[in-house]
């Protein structure tokens, strides 16, 4: 296994949990339930400890890919700076959790942790999809916009144009 193969396995990870994690929030405002709350919270935190090890794996991954064939350096960039941003607040995100679950350790946390977990939630679920878009265009040329080898905004084949049998 070498970098790009462990930052490829780990990465959809902090995307999935940061998805969880809003819909644990969801049931957890909507049902509330100290237990789910809990929960989430303890998700949040490890879900930001799995952001920072696949933002750590990133430069092992970037150093096998950049020089394939189609991998642009400019889309390594946005990938790795829109990737900051993602662990950033999923590191924020976690590290309130985690303090939520110390002050409310031996209590019931109150309904609005629950309402701020869930608002709070939502920018982690938009930067990581944000970042895994841009990771996937890295190496997945039909996720950019345009036909692999053509240009933007030029057709995949030529018109198809009524021949006769003799070519014309």
């Amino acid at each position: 296994m070498n970098a790009a193969h462990l930052h490829l396995l780990l990465n959809h990870v902090p995307v999935i949990g940061a998805i969880g994690i809003l819909l644990l929030a969801l049931v957890a405002w909507i049902r509330p339930s100290p237990d789910v709350l809990r929960t989430t919270l303890l998700f949040a935190a490890g879900n930001a400890a799995a952001a920072l090890v696949v933002y750590l794996t990133a430069d092992g991954a970037e150093d096998l890919v950049r020089r394939l064939p189609g991998v642009s350096r400019a889309l390594i960039e946005r990938h790795e700076d829109a990737a900051l941003v993602a662990t950033i607040a999923a590191a924020a995100l976690g590290a309130a959790a985690l303090a939520a679950l110390l002050v409310y350790r031996t209590r019931t946390p109150p309904r609005w942790v629950a309402r701020a977990m869930l608002l709070a939630a939502v920018i982690p679920v938009g930067l990581m999809g944000w970042t895994a878009n841009l990771g996937g265009q890295i190496r997945h040329t039909e996720s950019r916009g345009a036909t692999p080898g053509v240009a933007a905004g030029a057709s995949a084949a030529p018109e198809e144009q009524p021949t006769d049998h003799t070519g014309r």
